[in-house]
């Protein structure tokens, strides 16, 4: 919205793809967004395909102008496979028109395999997009927020409008941002200490120890566990179509069922929050840190005495 205010508002036409329609978390849809901020919608292409001499002629036909800004927005949980083309940011960058690229979850390493088909921050401000918008929390790691870079004077536009300052962070929040950011600095620290890049990134085999050492424990304490097979899930609306392949310790429910194993496990102290499939508790080593485990197996143990 800020965005969108700030280099199209009232009177100005914001091209955008007809394939990047969508509705996002909230039921926030991206037409009645741009209705808000006062610019006139201006959709070109189709809903699988959409290429720059779409938005071209859109950018050239007397009946749109003036036209402030084309909008390339980040889908979210939604993709759309097969005959699908859609223009690249570099492309749009050269079209003579401010842009503004949603680029979604805030991806601030380039050349990370699991992250390849996200956009990337850095590669849209190469391109000489006017504004980037992402996330500060999902794939970035920091604090809920939303972050704005650009070219200085379309960052400035954005800075100096009135809605700037009514959705401005907290101070908390954004010196847990700074250090987030700071860590960024290193590239191999922040794949090492942010825990979403981290567990990304986890060794096949050092998932396979974590797995083995929490089933141990489990089972010393009379527990029966099992170490399998099976697909996880990235969530926070990015990479809906990744699977993260690895082991987990399933636990059978007992007497009480797996329903109330999970409940129990929430309520304790420490919180610990499994997924439940084919009627198995499921506990994912990816998201345990080495010094997590025994803490993990402790809480487990308890919940099961009831």
């Amino acid at each position: 919205m800020l965005a969108a205010t700030s280099l199209a508002g009232p009177g100005r036409a914001i091209v955008v793809s007809r394939g990047q329609l969508i509705e996002i978390g909230g039921s926030f849809r991206l037409p009645e967004v741009i209705a808000l901020s006062g610019a006139r919608l201006v959709e070109v292409g189709t809903a699988n395909r959409t290429r720059a001499a779409d938005y071209a002629r859109a950018i050239a036909d007397p009946e749109h102008a003036p036209v402030g800004t084309i909008l390339r927005v980040h889908p979210s949980n939604f993709r759309a496979l097969g005959f699908v083309e859609e223009a690249s940011i570099e492309e749009l960058c050269q079209l003579g028109v401010p842009v503004i690229d949603d680029a979604g979850s805030g991806v601030l390493i380039e050349g990370l395999p699991q992250l390849a088909d996200e956009p990337a921050v850095p590669r849209s401000v190469r391109a000489g997009a006017a504004l980037v918008c992402f996330s500060g929390d999902k794939l970035l790691g920091g604090p809920q927020a939303g972050l704005i870079v650009g070219r200085h004077e379309a960052v400035g536009a954005a800075r100096r409008h009135p809605l700037a300052r009514a959705v401005r962070i907290d101070k908390l929040s954004l010196a847990a941002l700074e250090a987030t950011l700071r860590l960024y600095r290193e590239p191999a620290r922040a794949r090492r200490e942010l825990p979403v890049l981290a567990m990304l990134e986890v060794p096949a085999e050092e998932l396979v120890r974590r797995a083995r050492r929490l089933a141990e424990e489990l089972g010393g304490g009379g527990i029966a566990v099992q170490v399998v097979e099976a697909s996880a899930r990235v969530g926070g609306g990015a990479l809906p179509l990744v699977e993260l392949r690895g082991p987990v310790v399933a636990l059978d429910g007992g007497a009480r069922g797996v329903d109330a194993l999970a409940d129990a496990l929430r309520a304790g102290d420490p919180p610990v929050v499994g997924r439940i499939a084919d009627d198995r508790l499921l506990l994912d080593p990816r998201t345990m840190g080495e010094e997590e485990l025994e803490p993990a197996a402790r809480a487990v143990l308890s919940a099961a005495r009831g």
